[in-house]
């Protein structure tokens, strides 16, 4: 299976792509410039291109831009992306003196991005830092992944399970994203606070 990274040149999408490569997924890294793509991604052992390019030949996509550009970076890319599942991983955050919040929009990042494309979207991966994914072994941690497509969402919680050692773990529709993306704030302050690399586990679930 091949997996698009687009806008996937940072810090989380080039430690993505390692885990992907690492767990036997083809993965290219996009970008808008496809020198850079290329750059990074030889610089983990794998493919890169422009986004246009890595979007149209890939089975599942990866919106892996900052959050202020995922909604657009899809709108844009509506018609190469076509009918392939998208996965969201973005999270608007607010940082203030008191601590990081997350913003009072009442619709996720990944509803919106459902709106301007044609297949479905899924929601996952916002508890996954990238020091914890870039790091020699998988993440020890569970990840949380909401969607309303049963085939799409069967996709990610599959891959899901191969890149953490934790468990993978079907939260519901796609409307509860919103809390998903909400819980990276409550994440990175627990990280500020106690000095420390936190990631999710839940308890009961076999």
């Amino acid at each position: 299976m091949k997996i698009a990274l687009l806008g996937g040149t940072g810090s989380f999408g080039t430690a993505l792509a390692v885990r992907l490569r690492e767990a036997g997924y083809d993965v290219v890294i996009g970008s808008r410039d496809a020198e850079r793509a290329r750059a990074a991604g030889a610089g983990v052992g794998v493919g890169g291109a422009a986004n246009e390019d890595a979007a149209r030949d890939a089975d599942l996509v990866v919106i892996a831009t900052k959050a202020d550009g995922a909604v657009e970076t899809a709108r844009a890319l509506r018609e190469e992306i076509g009918a392939t599942p998208v996965l969201s991983v973005a999270a608007e955050l607010v940082f203030t003196r008191e601590g990081v919040l997350p913003t009072a929009d009442a619709t996720s990042i990944a509803s919106r991005i459902q709106e301007v494309v044609d297949g479905p979207v899924i929601a996952g991966f916002h508890s996954l830092a990238a020091s914890n994914l870039g790091g020699e072994e998988a993440p020890d941690e569970d990840t949380l992944v909401c969607g309303d497509d049963p085939e799409a969402k069967a996709l990610v919680l599959e891959l899901a399970g191969k890149i953490t050692a934790g468990q993978a773990i079907d939260a519901g529709p796609l409307a509860s994203a919103r809390a998903l993306e909400g819980m990276t704030a409550v994440i990175v302050n627990v990280n500020k606070r106690y000095k420390a690399h936190a990631g999710l586990r839940i308890t009961g679930v076999h």
